[in-house]
C-alpha cells in the first residue's frame, strides 16, 4: 500500500512539473520577416507532409510516388 501511494505521488510530482514547464515556455509570434518566412515555409511543409504522408496515400499507391521521391 504505502509502495502505491508513493507511485502515485512520483507521478503527481511529474505531472505538476510538467504542468510548470509548459506553462512557462514563451509562444510569442515570430516579429522579424526573416522568422516569419521560415514559419510560413514550415507551414507549407507541414500541410504538405500531411496530405502525402496519410494513411490512404500511403497504402494505396507505388512506393515511388510519393512527394520524397520528386526531386
Amino acid at each position: 500500500m504505502v509502495a502505491l501511494l508513493v507511485l502515485f505521488s512520483l507521478l503527481g510530482v511529474v505531472a505538476v512539473l510538467l504542468i510548470v514547464v509548459i506553462g512557462r515556455r514563451n509562444h510569442a509570434p515570430t516579429e522579424t520577416a526573416e522568422g516569419l518566412l521560415i514559419e510560413q515555409e514550415a507551414r507549407v511543409r507541414a500541410h504538405e507532409s500531411r496530405g502525402s504522408f496519410n494513411s490512404r496515400t500511403a497504402h494505396n499507391s507505388l512506393p515511388t510516388m510519393g512527394d520524397s521521391h520528386r526531386r
